[in-house]
């Protein structure tokens, strides 16, 4: 058995206030952490990996993966269904590794709500401004003016469930943000629940107490 359970790590936000950026910077700080690999019914994009940055998968095919309960959490998102299959989370936790997601807040509360939500830890971020975070979209140079349009309409809707998660930084500063980060991820390592041999620690301790006594 590992050390330790490994954690879900959520990161939400809005489009354009970091988190991909972010997440890429905890994966440099630990290799160990495995973002978890969604399931989508959007075509693939120049240079995306089948099984590497996306499971691309039929309507078809995603409808009898949620049906049959494979998805951990799952949505349908700019005329797309996205989620998160089950399988692969179980076994890196249950091997110790910490599995991150970047999904919403309609993924989140499912992955809480799911039979793992135990081992969760949700974060969400907010940009400085709204002037600010239209002004990363614009700066990313990725999407058409329409597409900004509808992000921007959409990021109020992400931003108003911000109470919905465990921790809420501003990211103004992305070195900032990112220390703020691995604190986090860290301290929460250490929860109890994410450490399934301290009751057989306790117990030896019990045993030794009780044999000096």
């Amino acid at each position: 058995m590992a050390d330790r359970r490994g954690l879900l790590i959520i990161l939400s936000s809005p489009s354009g206030a970091g988190k991909s950026t972010l997440a890429g910077r905890l994966r440099d700080w630990d290799p160990s952490i495995v973002f978890s690999v969604s399931a989508t019914t959007r075509a693939p994009r120049e240079g995306e990996v089948d099984g590497q940055h996306y499971r691309f998968t039929s309507d078809s095919e995603f409808k009898a993966m949620v049906s049959d309960g494979e998805m951990l959490e799952h949505a349908h998102v700019f005329g797309n269904f996205y989620g998160s299959p089950m399988g692969p989370v179980q076994e890196a936790i249950d091997s110790g590794h910490d599995v991150l997601f970047d999904i919403d807040w309609q993924g989140a509360q499912q992955i809480r709500n799911s039979a793992l939500g135990q081992n969760t830890l949700s974060i969400f971020l907010l940009p400085p401004s709204i002037n600010e975070l239209r002004r990363r979209l614009e700066g990313r140079g990725q999407d058409s003016d329409d597409v900004i349009a509808k992000r921007m309409q959409k990021s109020w809707d992400e931003i108003s469930h911000w109470d919905g998660y465990d921790f809420v930084l501003v990211n103004d500063n992305l070195d900032a943000t990112e220390e703020q980060l691995k604190t986090i991820i860290t301290a929460t390592r250490l929860r109890r629940s994410q450490q399934p041999d301290l009751n057989e620690h306790v117990r030896k301790l019990q045993a030794e107490f009780e044999e000096r006594t």
